[in-house]
């Protein structure tokens, strides 16, 4: 009698195991505990982005404490990745560098293994940006000439640098995806024919859109692949070194009538993103798409937080859900304020561009000098790099952190899920493509605060240090 009892019991447990639904119930097919590893970076206790010794798990007990649940079934966007803008000035210091040295740094930002932060996605400028050291294009022609044509195009000018260093980086992190994005046209095409201001005249949108075409191909012969263009930086900002004003009427014009044929004639699937401005000015992307003809070339809309809040993203995503977001640049200003810096770049864009719909969140320049440097005659004097760079002496700054906390763990293909809204805990969820969960979570007030992380019905007490940011990673 005992035998037989001992036996059914057996055979209970075994079908009640083999009939769990993970999503649902708690633990796993196994019997194990769902741990969660955590990352914090607290500046008020001097903890930069430390793994913490103890992986706290979830159980059932529930508290009064807030709770932030995450729901894996409710999805949003998939993720292209965390990562910066590798200005020329950035890859002029990383090539500077001793070749061990700049190895050890470039495995460090780009890979997710062992101490590496897992930079997915970078910016490039086509041509110079600001950050570069001198204003150049790839057609620079003298005065009075013209090259409609391209045959004197070249990429020549980023052979020194950009390109050896993004070879480096692509050996380390082969997916990594590209974006180019022009801050002027060759002069030659320009109203004004100076590297500050003007626009681009329309006798020369061929031409330029045939400047787009030798861009990519010249990149991809080189063994860089360009995952997306955004037509032009800034477009309403004329005042920097080097720049060019495009109306949104121009950017459709030049769109439907050359750059998306251009495209669509040389075979080139590379994306093209519009606008690659300020949130308060979500009237142009919505002018932009609002063509018919040039939206069918368009894959989606960039976006910077120099203006504007992030909510206003949302409104361009829900007039065209099919077309995608992107947030491309934002800066620190030197010499930098690791509290306030982490604070405001994790609410509004590590947590606030996500939950907004962007597929990718882009600190501007990677690395500068400790002045600084280099940057084009009236560019930035004070962009402060995610890393400063005297030498091979390597500082981490604050966008080192705040990139950190997302880059490491969300790896491109990752998707958005749900979590609860806190305000004053805002948050941001994912699941990653391998099935891990990651909940990101800063500490909006200036006192620790305890809360709830809640999955499959299952409770995990947790707490944050004031101003703190915290990364959970679970299975």
């Amino acid at each position: 009698m005992n035998f037989l009892r001992v036996l059914a019991l057996f055979a209970v447990i075994f079908l009640t195991g083999c009939n769990r639904n993970p999503e649902n119930g708690p633990g796993t097919d196994d019997g194990r505990v769902i741990k969660a590893s955590v990352w914090i970076t607290a500046p008020a206790q001097g903890i930069l982005f430390g793994r913490q010794a103890t992986d706290p798990e979830f159980r059932s007990p529930v508290n009064a404490d807030p709770a932030i649940v995450v729901d894996t079934t409710v999805q949003y966007q998939y993720m292209d990745g965390f990562g910066n803008c590798l200005t020329g000035g950035s890859a002029i210091l990383l090539n500077r560098m001793a070749p061990a040295a700049r190895t050890v740094l470039l495995q460090e930002l780009f890979s997710p293994e062992g101490n590496g932060i897992g930079i997915s996605y970078l910016r490039i400028s086509i041509g110079a940006s600001d950050l570069s050291d001198r204003v150049f294009t790839y057609c620079d022609l003298g005065p009075g000439e013209t090259d409609p044509l391209m045959e004197r195009f070249t990429i020549d000018p980023e052979r020194e640098d950009l390109i050896p260093v993004l070879k480096e980086i692509l050996a380390i992190n082969p997916s990594l995806k590209i974006m180019g994005s022009p801050w002027t046209a060759p002069l030659w095409m320009k109203t004004n024919n100076a590297s500050v201001g003007g626009s681009l005249g329309k006798q020369w949108f061929d031409a330029y859109a045939l400047y787009f075409v030798k861009y990519i191909q010249a990149m991809e012969a080189e063994g860089i692949p360009i995952d997306a263009i955004t037509v032009q930086n800034e477009p309403l900002h004329g005042g920097n070194n080097p720049s060019m004003v495009m109306t949104a009427a121009d950017q459709a014009l030049f769109i439907r009538e050359s750059l998306g044929p251009a495209f669509t004639s040389a075979g080139i699937d590379t994306k093209i993103v519009i606008y690659d401005h300020n949130a308060d000015r979500t009237d142009y992307p919505l002018a932009v798409l609002g063509d018919p003809e040039a939206r069918k070339y368009i894959d989606g809309s960039a976006f910077h937080l120099y203006g504007g809040t992030i909510t206003d993203l949302s409104a361009v995503h829900e007039a065209y859900p099919s077309k995608n977001l992107y947030f491309t640049e934002q800066w620190v200003g030197g010499p930098g304020d690791l509290a306030g810096d982490l604070k405001w770049h994790v609410e509004n864009l590590i947590i606030g561009a996500t939950r907004n719909w962007c597929r990718t969140v882009l600190e501007w320049n990677l690395a500068s000098d400790p002045s600084y440097d280099p940057h084009t005659d009236g560019g930035c004097d004070r962009c402060l790099g995610t890393v400063t760079l005297d030498g091979n002496t390597v500082k981490r700054n604050p966008a080192y952190y705040i990139l950190a906390h997302a880059s490491k763990f969300v790896r491109p293909g990752s998707v958005r899920v749900s979590s609860t809204e806190q305000t004053i805990l805002p948050n941001v969820a994912f699941m990653t493509p391998g099935g891990e969960k990651v909940l990101i979570v800063l500490n909006t007030t200036d006192a620790k605060r305890n809360f709830n992380i809640r999955f499959r019905g299952l409770t995990m007490p947790v707490n944050l240090n004031g101003g703190s940011v915290g990364t959970w990673v679970w299975k």
